[in-house]
């Protein structure tokens, strides 16, 4: 009940009849202009409103409500023009990439491999692997660098090499170094196309590569993908392991039977040869890894000039859990370098003057990482030469230089 006087009573309710004239007025007139009622009032402007078409179904037929917001042939067709444009500069990209692909195609090949079986199951007594490889020019001969593990334990007649154009090759000659999972095979043949091998390690972390092999049986396969990581070592691979590692990792697909085949750069320059992956599944997860092209041809050549591969000794005996603590305790600020617990005596390391809780922190104009690092570097660097090595002693860094020998040298003597 309204406990209003009558005279207030009839005051409000003059002012509501005064407010239904006044809107209806703006409402007529907002007519009279051809717009919404609420567009002339004090909230937010109304959108324009317009009709359906009903012209596509008929006066009575059913109509499409999203019509009025779909493109029209006219507009299709600019937007077509400009799709076309943009297209040219990634066609330009996937055409860099087809010349690669005709150009490091021909030097790749597949391989196909019999061997002696492991573990015979079911009475066989032989195991079949497939592999990769790519064809080069080393000391005059015309050669295929895979894996190791691709053919080790493989004769000669048992080994089958499949060009890009179809033909079958059989090797004459093959090496191979278990230090770097490295193989290499001589072959003779008519209209041979060797590689282009980059003249230095110039990888870069983010540099566009791609991975040609014949994943699964699949021979000549190219993948795209990026350097995603360098001086990967410490892995756990094959039989009996790979003691000299520095690989680079990369997201191209690598999968089983890209062992030995080609990582390339877009230059068309081989960079790397494909190894491993890291896989859950077996197959391809974003993580392969590639020996760098140095470490690879330091080995070919060697293998092809004497059959084994020479490599420089220091003499060292290296601190593996070489960590912070021990890092400040020698006045360093983190545990960067290779600290040396042992030093043979009468050896390189000796003759230069190093002694244990010397941390080598440079070898032969490079920074060490760690020891698995400067063990790398040692084993591709040639021997009977001098280089130079950093070291920190007593808070301070100085120069040295090293007379470096073979390991067999130092041990014949």
């Amino acid at each position: 009940m309204d406990h209003r006087s009558p005279t207030a009573v009839s005051r409000a309710a003059a002012w509501a009849v005064a407010c239904l004239i006044a809107a209806a007025g703006t409402a007529a007139a907002a007519a009279r202009a051809g717009e919404p009622a609420n567009a002339r009032s004090g909230g937010e402007p109304a959108a324009k409103l317009a009709p359906i078409d009903r012209t596509a179904a008929g006066r009575d037929g059913p109509v499409d409500p999203l019509r009025p917001a779909r493109l029209s042939a006219s507009d299709r067709e600019k937007l077509f023009e400009q799709v076309e444009r943009d297209a040219e500069l990634l066609e330009r990209q996937a055409a860099q990439l087809r010349r690669l692909t005709q150009l490091v195609r021909p030097t790749v090949v597949h391989i196909d491999t019999k061997k002696p079986a492991l573990r015979p199951k079911n009475g066989k007594a032989s195991e079949d692997e497939a592999g990769s490889g790519v064809i080069g020019r080393v000391d005059g001969r015309t050669v295929v660098i895979t894996n190791r593990h691709v053919i080790h334990r493989a004769e000669l007649d048992n080994i089958t090499i499949r060009l890009d154009d179809g033909r079958e090759v059989k090797p004459s000659r093959l090496w191979s170094d278990a230090g770097t999972d490295i193989g290499v095979m001589e072959i003779v043949g008519e209209d041979l196309e060797p590689a282009r091998f980059a003249e230095r390690d110039t990888v870069q972390i983010g540099d566009t590569v791609l991975a040609i092999g014949s994943p699964f049986g699949l021979s000549h396969s190219v993948t795209l993908g990026i350097v995603s990581a360098k001086g990967r070592r410490d892995l756990d691979l094959g039989e009996g392991g790979v003691r000299f590692q520095d690989f680079i990792q990369t997201d191209a697909a690598i999968n089983p039977g890209n062992s030995g085949g080609p990582l390339v750069n877009l230059r068309g320059e081989v960079v790397g040869l494909n190894t491993a992956i890291a896989s859950n599944s077996g197959g391809s997860e974003g993580i392969g890894f590639a020996i760098p092209i140095p470490m690879v041809m330091f080995v070919t050549r060697q293998l092809v000039a004497t059959g084994s591969v020479a490599r420089a000794y220091l003499g060292v005996t290296l601190d593996h859990l070489f960590n912070q603590r021990t890092a400040q305790r020698l006045g360093m600020v983190r545990a960067v370098g290779a600290r040396v617990s042992g030093v043979a005596k009468g050896s390189p390391a000796d003759t230069a003057g190093i002694i244990p809780d010397d941390v080598i922190i440079e070898f032969d104009g490079k920074p060490i990482d760690d020891d698995d690092h400067l063990v790398s570097l040692v084993s591709v660097t040639p021997t009977d030469r001098t280089v130079s090595v950093g070291v920190f002693r007593n808070r301070e860094r100085i120069s040295l230089r090293m007379p470096v020998a073979s390991r067999e040298q130092f041990e014949s003597q």
